[in-house]
């Protein structure tokens, strides 16, 4: 959907991860930091050939800008497509990866538990702010860790999951406890369904070509 920008609504109530992630936390970071960027991505859109292009297209377009008011609108773009994933990436009623993501994610990894390993590291070792994602290239999963608010889809990437690990996606809760967030995080609200979806869509131009 192209702008003006709004916030999406969560998929959960507030209070939902409470027992992870409290509601205070939720409550700052969706409706104080996630909403700074997408009011300031209006203001910056506004009058530009940006305006009426929807937010994917507009990371992607702006995931090298060659000026400080394209980097300025890929950094907001990109932060509201990166927390509006993230939201969808966690759950309350965490389960197990079946089918075929079960499959490869057995194939790639060697099972679940090698698989959120390599997650936590790569948000342990995310110098700074940033995020840690699980993607899909031509069916190969993989993980990835970003800076800021790079994502991998601006480069065409199929992203499955994310987590965030800016501070204020856990100080409130864990402080500077980083590696005990993630441990948390990934044991228990990873959305699997979730990243399922993502998975198939990623199939359907496949299935359509044959």
């Amino acid at each position: 959907m192209a702008g003006p920008f709004t916030l999406a609504p969560l998929p959960w109530a507030e209070d939902a991860l409470a027992r992870t992630i409290s509601a205070k936390t939720i409550g700052f970071h969706y409706h104080k930091h996630h909403k700074a960027y997408v009011d300031k991505l209006n203001k910056l859109v506004e009058g530009t050939r940006y305006a009426n292009m929807p937010l994917e297209q507009i990371v992607r377009a702006t995931a090298n800008g060659k000026d400080a008011k394209e980097q300025q609108i890929f950094n907001n773009a990109g932060q509201v497509w990166n927390h509006d994933f993230f939201w969808r990436s966690l759950t309350p009623k965490m389960g197990q990866p079946s089918g075929k993501l079960k499959e490869r994610i057995e194939r790639d990894f060697g099972g679940v538990a090698k698989l959120t390993e390599q997650l936590a590291e790569a948000g342990k070792t995310q110098f700074g702010s940033g995020w840690a994602w699980l993607c899909s290239s031509n069916g190969k999963l993989s993980v990835e860790k970003t800076p800021n608010a790079v994502n991998p889809m601006s480069k065409g990437t199929n992203c499955l999951l994310t987590v965030d690990v800016w501070e204020h996606a856990y100080y409130l809760d864990y402080q500077n406890d980083r590696p005990k967030y993630l441990q948390e995080i990934l044991s228990k609200l990873l959305n699997w369904q979730f990243a399922a979806e993502n998975l198939d869509r990623e199939d359907e131009p496949i299935r359509a070509a044959a």
